[in-house]
């Protein structure tokens, strides 16, 4: 057995005996009055509480998050402004040519009908909500958000299918980018179409 292979088996109970030392046994390290100093210093003050630092606990975080109003009408009636300055900005980037505008017209009379109804819908929705709804009203709200949507595409998609046969190859490379935006969500860079 060689010296090496005895040592370090005795290193480790010994490293494992100080390590359950009591505190008193501490103390018996020190001599004279480093010991009475130790044992008398005062422990350090624990962080003021999140109230006295201006932050909110957990619960209260929670709360405020119930208790702040969010307005469904406000919402709804930006994301249909949104759409309907995404139109503009399409039309001023296409620069369409004479040829294209009753294309474009036709697909610009739908979509405005459908961005009225739109905004009736919005009209029809409350300006606060102070209460969290339960999980049956979010998910008839969302089903009458899915069929609103549902019925926009379906009336445009045909007017815009006219609209993209007469465009130029530089011209569907600008309807087909993607755009970021409220109204658009994340899912417009994935792709999905973006003038409503």
């Amino acid at each position: 057995m060689s010296f090496r292979s005895l040592v370090l088996p005795t290193a480790l109970v010994l490293a494992a005996g100080f390590a359950f030392t009591t505190p008193a046994s501490a103390f018996d390290l020190f001599e004279g009055d480093e010991a009475v100093e130790l044992a008398q210093a005062t422990p350090p003050a624990p962080p003021p509480p999140p109230a006295a630092r201006g932050e909110r606990t957990p619960g209260e975080r929670g709360a405020a998050r119930i208790e702040r109003s969010v307005s469904p009408r406000s919402m709804c009636v930006d994301m249909v402004a949104r759409r309907i300055g995404d139109r503009a900005y399409l039309k001023a980037r296409l620069e369409l040519k004479p040829e294209q505008m009753t294309a474009w017209n036709a697909f610009e009379k739908v979509a405005d009908e459908a961005s009225a109804k739109s905004m009736a819908r919005c009209q029809t929705l409350p300006t606060e909500m102070k209460e969290r709804p339960t999980y049956l009203e979010r998910l008839t709200m969302e089903e009458d958000v899915m069929k609103a949507r549902i019925a926009t595409i379906e009336a445009v998609k045909p007017p815009l299918t006219a609209l993209v046969a007469v465009l130029t190859p530089e011209q569907k490379a600008i309807l087909d980018r993607p755009r970021m935006g409220f109204g658009h969500h994340a899912g417009a860079a994935m792709g999905r179409p973006g003038p409503r």
